[in-house]
């Protein structure tokens, strides 16, 4: 169990808790925030500057998505072998690497190599870093909401983060050939700096042993059958959010929306993922079946077809501070469900399986919104399929009914 110690978390004053949410969360900026998300702020400069389709755009998060599909399937054997802190931090180290080493491409082949490498190390810090959020929670039971948010919201803090730096960064690069490429090595020096701070919630949750992780009448598997409905749900919400995701900021350009809009448009969207800790917490612990799931992927498909339907300024405004306040909350109830439903000791096969449908969402979305999007409709046709997919994961979800205990 978790001892007294320096910098512990024994004490069960709630402070330290919300401390250690917060510098884990960094997992989360690390993992989703910059290595995935900063992308679509550089889709378009670089699409530009080396001629690319919007299917060869899309391609690159669909393989950062493939790479992130095996690290999740890796990671429960590294987890075993190295621990979730080692793991934790191995990951964001090889994320911001290989962030940094993008600057040093224009050929796609690298490039695509690059994202898939990026997205096998982002799996390895988001599901180690989802598994001691659930570790922390666990200490907190009537605070586990807040502090499973608190980690996935950390994704808002590298989408703001993200949308004030790139525009900085890709200003002070114009006229410089590839001028995109300095935005690459400032994210990767962010990225640095963050793995530098998740050393200290790795150290002092990583020896802990989680609360009823003995005893013989625990299952042995995570039985995937019985999750069955939100995981088709989760899967659906992959491919859904993804395209809403990479070319949300394609299609503002395509708009006339002016760089001062945009950043405020994405800058905002972050901030609302990290409010929505609190805004979804209490329903991540009223429910155990698949009841938030299903309300968030349906408020989710309303604010991504927003763009695809209207150019007007409020509007899209609106879409993308619902985004941002819905969709990490949706990767947080999958955790939450798992938590609820089965016990500590499967809280890992959980979380994975989770993560691979996702993973799998994930390779499909970018690509079959790009094939969309270079036909007739464009980005707008290609977001009213992203929609429609939510709302599918939705009705899905919905059919979750809690496990017997």
């Amino acid at each position: 169990m978790f001892a007294r110690q320096s910098g512990s978390v024994a004490d069960t004053a709630p402070q330290p808790f919300l401390r250690l949410a917060l510098a884990l969360s960094l997992g989360a900026v690390v993992s989703l925030g910059i290595t995935r998300f900063a992308y679509g702020l550089l889709l378009p400069p670089m699409r530009s500057d080396l001629q690319w389709s919007y299917t060869l755009a899309g391609a690159m998060n669909t393989a950062n998505a493939l790479g992130y599909l095996i690290g999740a399937l890796l990671t429960p054997r590294l987890m075993r072998r190295f621990g979730p802190p080692r793991l934790l931090l191995g990951g964001a180290l090889l994320a911001s690497v290989f962030m940094g080493l993008s600057g040093f491409f224009t050929a796609p082949a690298p490039l695509l190599l690059q994202r898939t490498l990026a997205g096998v190390a982002s799996a390895f810090l988001f599901i180690s870093g989802g598994l001691l959020a659930a570790r922390l929670g666990a200490m907190q039971p009537k605070r586990s909401g807040l502090l499973l948010g608190l980690y996935y919201g950390g994704t808002g803090l590298g989408i703001t983060l993200s949308a004030v730096l790139v525009p900085v960064v890709l200003d002070a690069a114009h006229g410089v050939p590839h001028g995109w490429a300095w935005a690459w090595w400032a994210l990767s020096l962010a990225c640095i700096a963050a793995t530098a701070v998740l050393a200290w919630p790795a150290r002092v949750l990583g020896d802990g042993e989680l609360p009823g992780t003995t005893g013989a009448s625990q299952p042995q598997h995570f039985r995937v059958r019985d999750f069955a409905p939100t995981l088709g749900g989760y899967a659906l919400f992959g491919v859904g959010y993804i395209g809403y995701m990479t070319f949300v900021i394609a299609l503002l350009r395509e708009q006339g929306v002016g760089a001062g809009r945009i950043t405020l448009f994405y800058a905002l969207l972050g901030l609302a993922v990290i409010a929505s800790s609190r805004i979804w917490a209490g329903l991540l612990d009223r429910y155990r079946g698949g009841e938030p799931q299903a309300l968030l992927n349906g408020l989710l498909g309303c604010a991504t077809i927003v763009p695809a339907l209207t150019a007007s300024w409020p509007l899209v405004l609106v879409s993308g501070l619902v985004f941002g306040a819905v969709f990490l909350s949706v990767v947080a109830s999958t955790t939450a469900i798992v938590r609820h439903n089965v016990p500590p000791s499967q809280w890992a096969a959980g979380i994975s399986a989770f993560t691979t449908v996702f993973a799998f969402g994930q390779i499909v979305g970018p690509t079959v919104v790009g094939w969309i999007a270079d036909g007739q409709g464009g980005l707008a046709r290609g977001l009213v399929f992203s929609a429609a997919a939510l709302w599918v994961g939705a009705a899905l979800a919905w059919r979750q009914r809690p496990l017997s205990q």
